[in-house]
């Protein structure tokens, strides 16, 4: 595929996704943000198949770009499910009610 139609898919999709969350109450943010830890959990397993896939390059160099891009995909993916999990543990114990007086 062309790459020009891969940076036009890119910036259609980051411009479609700008408008769709700022449209979003802040009341929702935080649970929508928990159902979307799982699309992030399939962009991990994307990002692992970039850099698998890009052994199968034809050039030394397309392998190590591949093999970097994949890597940093990962570990930005990975950075957001995390995070992601961590605001939504944080917002469900703002729910529980407080035991024995404790504040």
């Amino acid at each position: 595929m062309n790459p020009i139609y891969l940076i036009l898919i890119f910036i259609v999709a980051t411009l479609v996704g700008y408008f769709i969350i700022k449209n979003v109450p802040s009341l929702l943010h935080t649970p929508l943000m928990s159902g979307m830890n799982a699309l992030s959990g399939i962009t991990i397993l994307g990002a692992i198949a970039a850099v698998g896939l890009s052994v199968a390059a034809t050039s030394t160099s397309d392998v190590l770009l591949g093999q970097i891009l994949g890597g940093l995909a990962v570990i930005a993916a990975t950075v957001n499910v995390v995070g992601g999990f961590l605001v939504t543990h944080r917002m469900l114990k703002m729910f529980n009610k407080k035991q024995g007086g404790k504040k």
